[in-house]
């Protein structure tokens, strides 16, 4: 299963869930992120995946290609823009949205800040694993 995390610049939400995904999937899945431009990773998102164990600073921010959706069995759509925007998707692909508000926009202290973005690391990670728990039941019935 090639499973595809879609957001506006797969700077922050998208890295969280491809992180999460690929920390919490098995074998039997395949992980990537993309968004409908490249904005470079957030750096106050790899700090919060790592306080969580998970490291993300390999993952590379990537533009969605059309190889990227050929290749793609799930797409997950993390933000309104990237679900608005995204390309018409090949036959078979199957399209899922999470209204994700976007913690780079967050105001206030440094504290104030990371919370937010502990917030979304939270609520991504369980949104990733439902969805995993999800598709792995169908890929065994």
């Amino acid at each position: 299963m090639k499973l595809l995390f879609l957001c506006t610049g797969n700077s922050c939400r998208s890295q969280i869930a491809e992180g999460w995904a690929s920390y919490l999937g098995g074998d039997w899945l395949r992980v990537q992120s993309a968004g409908i431009e490249s904005h470079g990773k957030n750096p106050r998102a790899i700090a919060v995946l790592k306080e969580a164990g998970v490291d993300i600073s390999c993952q590379e921010s990537s533009k969605l290609t059309d190889d990227m959706l050929a290749s793609a069995d799930y797409l997950v759509s993390v933000c309104g823009h990237a679900d608005e925007n995204c390309p018409v998707l090949p036959t078979g692909i199957r399209k899922e949205h999470w209204p994700l508000n976007d913690p780079a926009k967050a105001a206030g202290s440094e504290e104030e800040l990371m919370a937010v973005f502990r917030e979304c690391r939270d609520d991504i990670q369980q949104r990733v694993a439902d969805s995993i728990g999800r598709l792995e039941k169908e890929l065994l019935e």
